[in-house]
């Protein structure tokens, strides 16, 4: 089995932590990813301690902000070499509209333009991994539309509509994505972890979830299995290819959502 160095972006919880905790049972190397150090670190000595894997690292950062976003890339940057795989874990859900420091939709900027900008950002690093692969976790309840009009909330907020429509902006920067870097030998997919007993689930629904061991596998499977090393542009439920929206597939929409994302990129101070 090939080692990878492995970020995870939301891993000091639910299914990112999961997630962690068995690839490090495997032996990868692991970057684990929060806001707060004190609890990172606990995370850490944990994950370590159960998998007796040394290799288990902490980079923290809001990632409703940009430029906390350029931060931790500078510092990826400059402690490691290159990345193997990166997997855009983490995830929000906000009832109220509220905007970042950036002056984006809370929703929109977590969940779709961190990933948006933390790929851009590391992607050198991932040119020089081995067999790299782009992995970001969407949910079966993305939105089937998309109206442009109102894609942070401008003109009416719901917050289970902007999730699901951050979800479906995974999805449409997954198939692009996928498309443009095709060439490089990277792969991009993205998949529907389950329905997980997470925070954000107990936050958004009254039902009880599965437990976060299954909402990890697909994540896992994404990141460690040969079985995908040559599968990119995919959307997977427990561990298959499964067709997403049919708005999912649209160039056009996918081009526009990619445009007005760059437009969004705050310089760096």
């Amino acid at each position: 089995m090939k080692i990878k160095q492995i970020l995870i972006t939301g891993s000091t919880d639910g299914i990112g932590r999961e997630t962690a905790r068995q690839l490090a049972a495997k032996g990868h190397r692991v970057i684990i990813h929060g806001r707060n150090r004190e609890k990172g670190n606990a995370v850490v000595k944990e994950i370590i301690s159960g998998t007796d894997n040394e290799n288990i690292s902490l980079i923290t950062g809001d990632l409703s902000s940009q430029q906390d976003i350029h931060a931790m890339s500078d510092e990826l940057h400059h402690t490691y070499e290159s990345l193997d795989v990166l997997i855009h874990n983490a995830g929000t859900f906000q009832e109220e509209r509220a905007l970042t420091s950036d002056g984006i939709e809370m929703t929109f900027a977590v969940n779709h333009m961190a990933p948006f900008i933390l790929t851009r950002n590391i992607y050198d690093m991932l040119k020089q991994g081995n067999d790299a692969r782009i992995i970001t976790v969407s949910s079966m309840i993305h939105s089937r539309e998309i109206n442009f009009e109102n894609l942070q909330g401008e003109q009416f907020y719901d917050g289970t509509n902007a999730y699901c429509l951050s979800k479906l902006c995974n999805i449409l920067f997954t198939y692009k994505l996928a498309e443009l870097i095709k060439k490089d030998g990277i792969s991009a997919n993205c998949l529907h972890p389950g329905v997980i007993d997470t925070k954000l689930l107990r936050k958004t629904w009254t039902g009880t979830g599965a437990p976060v061991r299954e909402g990890a596998k697909t994540s896992v499977y994404l990141a460690d299995s040969p079985d995908v090393e040559n599968i990119t542009g995919s959307y997977f439920v427990d561990m298959k290819p499964e067709k997403s929206a049919g708005v999912s597939y649209n160039a056009e929409i996918q081009n526009r959502l990619w445009n007005i994302s760059e437009t969004l990129i705050m310089p760096r101070l």
